[in-house]
């Protein structure tokens, strides 16, 4: 799978090729004063992308409940503060 750079000035008027190229699979990548800023790809690889991108995370609460849960007694450190003057 070959994907093309465009120059956002190039993308702009043509930009129905930007998407048909997209939809048949090839991302199309813009650049803006020559550092590339977007990626154009179709509607199904972006929730592709999606779906990916949120299964492949747990979610904050998901990861506190997968922590082990210990309910025993432990034996404290001792604690030495320190005395600060001012």
């Amino acid at each position: 799978m070959r994907s093309e750079s465009w120059r956002l000035q190039d993308a702009k008027n043509q930009f129905s090729k930007v998407v048909a190229a997209a939809l048949h699979g090839k991302p199309q990548h813009v650049t803006r004063r020559g550092r590339e800023a977007v990626v154009v790809v179709s509607a199904d690889e972006y929730l592709r992308l999606e779906k990916f991108k949120t299964a492949a995370l747990p979610s904050f609460v998901d990861h506190l409940l997968a922590l082990p849960k210990d309910d025993m007694e432990f034996q404290r450190l001792p604690f030495n503060s320190r005395e600060v003057g001012f």
